[in-house]
């Protein structure tokens, strides 16, 4: 082997290192032997990115093999890569008015719709948005319930008929839920049917936050980020769209209070099991509502998203963008 040789595969060596050598951070906590079916014990939690404001909203774009997610402070969504690492997608993001809004004027949850579009929640613009992602302007989804703007809309979902279902809590206005520019009465979950029409399907939450579907899509789970009642709630779907009677499909009021975060977004597995960001990082929770264990990050963990695979489990947790995999696939892979 000449000696040119041996140097090409030294660097290529160390480059190959360098690019899959990142931080690690937090641990695995279990509740219960099931959960090493789905998260490895010894499983590492790697910081990929950090120095963000408030991260959030990531989601895994397929056709391009890379993730987007939010920093709603800086009203940007970033893009991540394996091979090119961290870059500016779009800004701004949530909100293009002139002059300061508030402290979140930016996007917030993302999703992709089946179109292969782009569906952003705007903090700013108080609207719910479409985008393509290979070039061309936004379009509103909807921006108002019955002539009245809404708070600031959290977190989307889109169901498999087209209609999408999003949350409107107050975090992105001036003076949150005392703003004098407040125009609904609540903070509500919203659905958009596929005609446009706008309905308010769960008016009695006070802080409703991250969504999704059962595998099945007969159930809607809702957290609620309230630290006096701090639940995921789950829903029936009915035929026509509307959501039955909820259901407290978790509790962790009791652990908001020592720990770090509260209940935000949401993912679901194959099997239905749900990845929640909540107290103590993200809690896996099987469809029965037994709380497996903690993907705990030590920081507030905001939302999360199934990508690369499937069995990647990318985490935005406060100033971090992290990743960790798993032994389970996330819907949709």
């Amino acid at each position: 082997m000449t000696k040119h040789l041996l140097l090409f595969l030294l660097i290529l060596i160390q480059t190959g290192m360098a690019q899959n050598s990142y931080p690690t951070i937090g641990k695995i906590v279990s509740n219960s032997p099931k959960l090493d079916a789905l998260v490895d014990k010894d499983a590492r939690i790697e910081v990929l990115a950090s120095g963000f404001v408030w991260s959030e909203g990531p989601v895994w774009v397929k056709d391009g093999g890379y993730l987007l997610f939010s920093d709603v402070p800086q009203n940007t969504v970033f893009k991540w890569t394996e091979k090119d690492g961290l870059s500016v997608f779009l800004k701004p993001s949530g909100y293009t008015g002139v002059g300061r809004y508030s402290n979140e004027p930016g996007s917030n949850g993302l999703t992709l719709n089946r179109k292969g579009e782009l569906v952003s929640c705007e903090h700013g613009d108080r609207r719910v948005s479409v985008m393509p992602l290979n070039g061309g302007g936004k379009r509103t989804l909807a921006d108002n319930h019955q002539g009245k703007r809404f708070n600031s809309p959290n977190d989307v979902v889109q169901h498999s008929d087209g209609s999408y279902y999003f949350t409107d809590p107050p975090y992105g206005l001036p003076q949150q839920e005392k703003d004098p520019s407040r125009e609904v009465d609540v903070f509500g979950v919203y659905r958009i049917a596929p005609d446009g029409k706008v309905t308010l399907v769960v008016p009695d939450l006070t802080r409703p936050n991250g969504l999704a579907f059962s595998p099945d899509e007969k159930t809607l789970y809702v957290a609620q980020s309230d630290p006096d009642r701090a639940v995921i709630m789950a829903y029936p779907v009915q035929k026509d769209g509307s959501l039955g009677k909820g259901r407290v499909f978790h509790d962790a009021t009791a652990d908001a209070k020592t720990m770090r975060g509260l209940p935000d977004g949401l993912r679901v597995d194959k099997s239905g099991n749900l990845f929640a960001t909540g107290p103590g990082g993200v809690r896996v929770i099987a469809p029965d509502g037994t709380l497996l264990g903690r993907i705990d990050t030590g920081q507030a963990t905001a939302n999360c998203a199934f990508g690369e695979d499937g069995s990647t489990l990318f985490l935005t947790a406060d100033g971090y963008l992290c990743r960790i995999r798993t032994k389970t696939k996330g819907v949709g892979f």
